[in-house]
This record gives C-alpha cells, structure tokens and sequence, in this order.
C-alpha cells in the first residue's frame, strides 16, 4: 500500500509520491525561540519524527530541515525587557529545545539552520522579487511582498484578499496595500541595536516569512516534497511563503502536512497567554519523557488534543502495560531482533499516518504475546516481542531503545529504576504538595540509600546514580 497523506494544498489524502525515486524531502517550521518549549511545541517534533521513522522504515532516504527562527519581533521584546542580547536568549532557549527533543528521542535533523546565518539568501531571493514586480522597497530601508500581484494568494488557506485585513507584521511605512507583508524591516529606534544587518535597502532584519523560503531553498533546492508545521501557521505564515517563493519562479513545496494543536482548556497552548506546561513539570510529577512522547503520538497528527492531567497518566499507564510485556518477553526469549512490521500496522500507517490505529496492532499483538507467556509458547513469545518491537521502533517507543536506556546486548535494569525513582519522586512530590516535610524528606532518605541522589532544581528534581 502506497503512503497516503492529507495535503493542505488539494484538501485531500493523496498519494504521497517522491520527487526523486528514493529519496524524501522533508522541511519542517522550527520555532521561534524566544521562550523555552512546551509540550504544544514538543508535539510538531514527535509527530514529525514518526513520519521520518516510517519513511526510513520504508526504505527511503530521508533530508529532514527544521529550521530555528533566532530573531524575530518576540525575539526582541524578550531582550529589551530582559536587557540581555536577543542572541543570547535565543541560544539559551535553544539549548533547552535540544535537551528535550533528545529527552524525547527525537532524531536530530539532518540539517538546522539558524535564520540569523541565512541573510544572504533572503537578500538573493528579495532582490529576485523585486526585479520579477512581486516586491518593493519603501521609505525607512522596509521591503513588502505586494499580496496583490500573486493571483494564487489565499490558496492554501482558502481565503480571499479582499477579506484579509492588515497584514499588522510592520508599520505602514509607505505600504502600497495594507495586506502586504514585510520581507525586510528597516532598522527602528526602539529595537536592540545589535539586531540589525546591511542590505540593499539599508540596515535592518529579515521578516518571519522570507526566512522559511530562503532555508528551505538553501538546503532542498527549488523544489521539495513536503513541507510541514503546525494548523496554526497555515495562515500567514505558510500561505506568505508559497506566494513569496513560487512569485520567484520557485517550484517550492509539493505535499503540505499539517499537524493539529495541543490545547489547554479552550486555547492553544501558548506562551504569550501563560498557559502552558513543560516537559520537566511533567517529570517532576513523575512522568517519563518515554510516557510523554507515548501521549503525544497516540492521537492522529490532525486531531486535536485537549491536554488533561488524567488523560497523560491514563498514556502513561498504557505504555507501562506495553513496557511490561517488552521486559517479561525479553527475559524468556532475549531481546530478539525486530524486522518486519505487521500488515495491519503498515496499512494504518499508509493511511495518513493512523498512529492510534497502529497502536491498536500493537495492543492486539502484546495481548497474544501474555497469552504465549502465560502458555510458556516460546515460539509464540519470540514472535509478538519481534512485531511489537518493530512497530514501536517506527514510533520511536521501543523500551530497548537505547534512548530510554534499553540494552540490545543483554537485559538492562535501567528502565525498571526508571520507574521506581519516577513513582517515589511522584510520592515526594504529592508530600510536599501538602506540606508534609517529613515524608518528603524521608523518600528522598530512602532513595539516597539506594544510591540515587536528588537534586532539587529550579526546573524540578534530576536524580543520578551516586555514592551511599
């Protein structure tokens, strides 16, 4: 079965069809970094790692792109507020991206680039459209897109110009069009000094758009096949990127994939409205990273999830059953080594990415697994851990994984400690919660005891292996 994906563009699942027999072309929005992530932000990561992981699987070479936006209007609020340079708060909330894709065994891209490194490519490609009649400078060193010459604006999202308001991405400085969009901002006043670069049209800083189509350009050439991100950006950003590139004569984007948000309550989660909640307040209450990535890629990518505590531990619970069965089947037949998937997994798989339908072929087979142990089917046993493994490879949530500390030399009582710690600083922190400082204390005695030191950190407790 050929893989079928919802494109944007068609508003339809089509067959997904490489440009280059072979070989996938992947890029993916990347964030803005003026905050450090949430779990909204970690969603587009593990849900874009599955769809590489099963491209892989398939045999196919995979480019993955995801960029980092590293300056940008939030960019700079945070450094003016905060006196800092906004490089340095962008390279700080980095390294905290970084931390928690690998917490989440998130494969590295094949390639990152910052926005800040590609300038030249925006001023090539600005250049071409003004030369092509897409763009213009204006008064103050600003350069706009004119929405209008490209017929095709409002494709992708389904809207209309003459609905659109005020692109609101720049003063009107001499804008031809209130719904043109900024392709350069020249310098103002009231930003960082630091945050400005020479151009044709004076000093100043690319916009958000330009940055995408320049990156994606520089590293998967004119055309590509897939470009992802989340619902959020289909409009502006996605739709001011395709009309900017194909106005230059680019074939850019040929499959658009777009995920569904995760929310709190009746909004997106999002920084600018203070609610969200982050990978190391979900470990502190004695969540696994390994449980977390389980959550968030059990839904279908175009679903949305309405995020609740109950429902993250209800994930957690269900990995821990899949977990279980890895450890108790590794321990009769070895680890094995896992090849094939099942058929019924590949075709939910093929059919738009149909993670919750996998992961029922993966319930179905751990259940005829136990019934193999509990009959001492060793044949029987060998069998189930190889496709469950195998299909929780392509998920990235095999408990062998080296990445959750699994071992595929030998059994490895890594994950079992995992579990133990994570329930015990569960416990301590239900304990403080409610003010009982003596039983905090005392779990963390015991866990010293065992040779497991606790730290308490601003970001909530990391416990190592130490001395007695």
């Amino acid at each position: 079965m050929t893989l079928r994906l919802y494109d944007t563009a068609t508003r339809s699942v089509r067959d997904f069809v490489p440009m280059t027999p072979g070989q996938v072309s992947i890029y993916l929005c990347g964030l803005t970094v003026q905050s450090p992530p949430h779990i909204g932000h970690l969603r587009s990561a593990v849900n874009y790692d599955v769809l590489r992981r099963w491209l892989l699987h398939t045999g196919l070479e995979v480019t993955f792109v995801r960029n980092v936006t590293d300056v940008d209007d939030k960019i700079l609020q945070k450094s003016l507020e905060q006196k800092r340079p906004f490089w340095a708060i962008a390279f700080e909330n980095r390294l905290l991206l970084d931390r928690d894709y690998r917490s989440l065994n998130v494969l590295a891209p094949t390639y990152e680039p910052l926005a800040t490194g590609h300038i030249t490519e925006m001023h090539e490609l600005i250049q071409t459209l003004i030369e092509r009649g897409h763009a213009y400078a204006a008064s103050g060193g600003d350069v706009y897109f004119d929405v209008l010459s490209y017929a095709a604006y409002g494709a992708l999202s389904g809207q209309k110009p003459a609905d659109m308001r005020s692109a609101g991405d720049a003063p009107d400085r001499d804008k031809r069009d209130g719904r043109d969009f900024a392709l350069w901002k020249g310098v103002k006043a009231d930003e960082p000094d630091d945050a400005t670069w020479s151009s044709p049209w004076g000093e100043g800083r690319p916009g958000w758009h330009i940055e995408c189509s320049a990156m994606a350009r520089r590293y998967l050439g004119d055309e590509f096949d897939i470009h992802g991100g989340g619902l959020d950006l289909t409009f502006p950003h996605h739709e001011n990127e395709i009309a900017q590139s194909k106005a230059a004569g680019l074939g850019f984007a040929r499959h658009w994939v777009h995920h569904a948000l995760l929310n709190l309550g009746e909004s997106k989660m999002s920084k600018s409205l203070g609610n969200v909640i982050d990978l190391d307040s979900l470990v502190e209450q004695g969540i696994r990273p390994v449980e977390v990535r389980y959550y968030l890629a059990s839904p279908h990518y175009r679903s949305r999830i309405d995020y609740t505590d109950e429902a993250l531990r209800e994930a957690a619970v269900a990995y821990r059953r899949i977990e279980g069965f890895v450890h108790r089947a590794a321990e009769v037949v070895g680890n094995g080594r896992p090849k094939a998937v099942p058929p019924a997994f590949a075709d939910a798989m093929n059919d738009d990415l149909n993670t919750s339908a996998a992961l029922a072929v993966v319930h179905d087979t751990i259940r005829e697994g136990n019934t193999a142990l509990a009959a001492g089917d060793e044949a029987g046993i060998r069998g189930a851990l190889t496709a469950v493994r195998a299909m929780l490879g392509v998920l990235g949530l095999d408990p062998l994984d080296q990445a959750w500390g699994g071992n595929e030399g030998g059994n490895d009582l890594k994950p079992v400690v995992d579990s133990l710690v994570a329930l015990a600083l569960e416990q301590r922190a239900q304990a403080r919660a409610r003010k009982d400082w003596a039983a905090a204390d005392s779990v963390r005695d015991q866990l010293k005891n065992a040779g497991i030191q606790v730290e308490d950190t601003p970001t909530g407790p990391r416990w190592t292996v130490g001395e007695h």
